[in-house]
This record gives structure tokens, sequence and C-alpha cells, in this order.
């Protein structure tokens, strides 16, 4: 059994690897894997031409992020002891690969870990996807150590100490592959966001953590397959947050907190349509729709814990209510 493999799932990403791509050959330590989501691009012509010792998997169809690596690391399955989940997007530095596996070696209590991931546009910052480690509020709205909603802090080291956060995102993490497989890695129903904060909360019920290694630092360009201008990422990410809460909250908690979720969400589609136009706001109706069409084939698992399980920090009631009210915008600000 080999150690690791850097895994990077593709769509009609040929710009993307063009420019991203020699980066991690040239940093890299370990295997690189690309699954293909039956690109109708010539991405795979470019790999054969330049890469011709990068494993390839084709797929058959555009599975999204969740089916597409599922199925992709379904075929390594019982080769790797690691699999380092990584965006077509981002940019390395030498030896990020074999820092990350070393520091889950060192801790075996960790399911997960990401690095510090910075902004690629605005150097300097954190950026908008995982920055420096993942959390959720008591109704299930995602922040992070540097980005809450859309104020994004500067790097200063300030979130350089290693701590337990509930989530690590999905532009680059590093997951033992049996926990991948045992727990059914992600669920496919998300199709693509949320579907890490998914997976981790679930690895958490178990008795698992998630960690973060800010001695490591990666740099994400972000957007590279779905603009946050596009309507169908807001269907997304209010669909599948849904999903989420349903899966892993019991029935009555669930219920309780979806009160509170059509308040919220019902006023940020109103925001939405100031901001971003009507096709937000339908995105935000769409969501809720889907979802109860959908709910009855998720496959519940509220056997344990909430919001929270496994965190000594305090759970933040409402990150929304803290930003806007209370006017605490940075990590550091909170209890």
């Amino acid at each position: 059994m080999r150690k690791a493999a850097i895994v990077i799932l593709n769509y009609n990403g040929k710009g993307m690897l063009e420019r991203f791509l020699p980066s991690v050959v040239q940093n890299s330590i370990y295997d690189i894997v690309i699954v293909d989501n039956a690109s109708t691009d010539d991405s795979m012509a470019y790999l054969s031409r330049n890469f011709p010792h990068i494993h390839t998997i084709l797929l058959s169809d555009n599975f999204g992020y969740s089916g597409g690596y599922n199925m992709g690391l379904e075929e390594l399955r019982g080769k790797y002891v690691y699999y380092i989940l990584l965006n077509s997007d981002v940019s390395v530095e030498k030896g990020w690969d074999l820092e990350m596996v070393d520091f889950l070696d060192r801790a075996p209590h960790l399911a997960v870990a990401q690095p510090k991931i910075l902004s690629l546009v605005d150097a300097g910052t954190f950026d908008y996807a995982g920055a420096a480690g993942g959390f959720l509020d008591a109704l299930g709205y995602p922040y992070c150590r540097g980005r809450i909603l859309h104020s994004i802090e500067i790097d200063q080291g300030q979130y350089d100490l290693s701590v337990p956060v509930e989530w690590a995102s999905g532009a680059c993490f590093c997951i033992r592959a049996k926990l991948f497989h045992t727990y059914e890695g992600f669920d496919p129903l998300f199709f693509a966001h949320m579907e890490e904060i998914d997976l981790c909360w679930r690895l958490r019920k178990q008795g698992y953590s998630i960690g973060v290694n800010p001695s490591v630092a990666v740099y994400h360009l972000g957007g590279g397959t779905l603009q946050r201008s596009n309507p169908r990422k807001t269907f997304l990410n209010f669909r599948n947050s849904l999903f989420m809460l349903y899966k892993n909250l019991p029935a009555g908690k669930f219920l309780q907190l979806l009160f509170w979720r059509l308040l919220l969400d019902t006023a940020a589609s109103f925001h939405l349509l100031l901001t971003s136009g009507p096709g937000h706001t339908i995105a935000v109706f769409r969501a809720y729709l889907y979802f109860f069409k959908m709910r009855k084939e998720l496959q519940r698992d509220a056997s344990t814990g909430g919001i929270g399980v496994g965190m000594k920090t305090n759970t933040i009631i409402s990150i929304i209510w803290t930003y806007y009210f209370k006017r605490k915008k940075y990590f550091s600000q909170l209890p």
C-alpha cells in the first residue's frame, strides 16, 4: 500500500490544469491522480501530451464533486493510506503534501486536516473557501477562522495555531482513506458544495476530530468551476445546507431549526434580490422546493449529538445576528 495520492477532480478544466498542474507536479512528492467527470473539452488530450505519467480515471458522466470523488476514489480503494483532495485551481509550495501527511501521522485522533487556504486573487488574504478552518453556528450556517460571511481577513499569523475545527474545506484537505470508505465518502445527492461539511460532521459524530495544519499554505483561485455570481451556486448552497441539517440532526431538533432557517433564508432571498438579482432569489425558493421533494431519499444519521458535537468551543447561536447586529466581523472577536 502506498502512502498518499493527490486526487484532482476535473470537468472541462483544461485552462485550470494548464495553469496549476505544473506547480502541483513540481512541488509534490506523492502520486497525482486526475479524476475526469466526462469532460467535453480537450483536458484529457492535454494531460496525455504533457503529463503522460499521471494516472487518470475517466468517468462516464459529470457526477459533480461528491459523486465524482466517490467514484474516482473507489478505484483507488486499498491502494493508499491517505487521500489529499485538491481543487484544480490551487497553487502549492514545495513539500506541501509531505507536511500534510506527516501532520496526520502525528495526530491519530484526526480524520481530516486542511492547510491554511489563502487567496490567489487578493494576495495576503484568506480564501473564502475554508480560510484557516471552518465552524457552524447553531443554525447550521458555516463560517471560518479568517472569513465570516463576506468579511475576509488579512493573514497576519493570527490563526497559525493548530486547533480542532468542525469542518475542513474541500478545496484542499487530507483524509484517511480507510475512514473515507468506511463512512461512505461524500453524499452523492449533494452534487457539489457543503458535502465536505456533511462528511466532517458524520466523522465527528463517530468520535474523530477535524484539524488544520497552518504550517502549510496553499493558494486558491476560486470559482474555477462555478462562480459565486451564478444562481446555480446559490441553489446548491441553500439546498445542501438543508440536506446536511436534515441528515445529521434528530427530527425534533431539525423541525425547530427549520422554522428559524425559513425566516432567515427568506430574508436572505430578499437581500439577494437587491444585491445580486432575481435569479438568486428564485434559487433560494427552488432550493427549499427541491429539499422537500428529495428529503426522503437522504440517509439520516441522527443517532448522536448536534451541531458542535465534539467541540469544546462555544457554539455561536447565529453568525448572521453576530455579524450584522453585534458588528463582530472577525473570528478573533467571537466568544
